[in-house]
């Protein structure tokens, strides 16, 4: 089980089950579950201190990108702009 703190002050717990002593596959799921959840970038982030300028420079980037996405999403549905093709497998 792994833990951090969270940036609201909680904690976040992490549980990951082991079936059939299948160890690999059970890392596999726990890598997928905190690369979504923003553990691993969190951890990145937490690594060296941070001046608060770079923190609101850093922040307002994210806010800046995540407009842009949900804007692009928007003109897509909106039928603006063309959906993307989707990827070959």
């Amino acid at each position: 089980m792994a833990s951090f703190h969270a940036p609201s002050g909680g904690r976040v717990l992490v549980q990951i089950f082991v079936r059939d002593n299948n160890v690999d596959q059970a890392l596999k799921a726990l890598k997928k579950k905190m690369q979504r959840e923003g553990t691993f970038r969190e951890m990145k982030r937490r690594n060296h201190y941070e001046k608060p300028s770079e923190k609101r420079a850093r922040e307002s980037a994210e806010a800046v990108r995540r407009a842009r996405k949900l804007a692009r999403k928007r003109a897509q549905r909106e039928g603006l702009l063309p959906r993307p093709a989707p990827k070959p497998r």
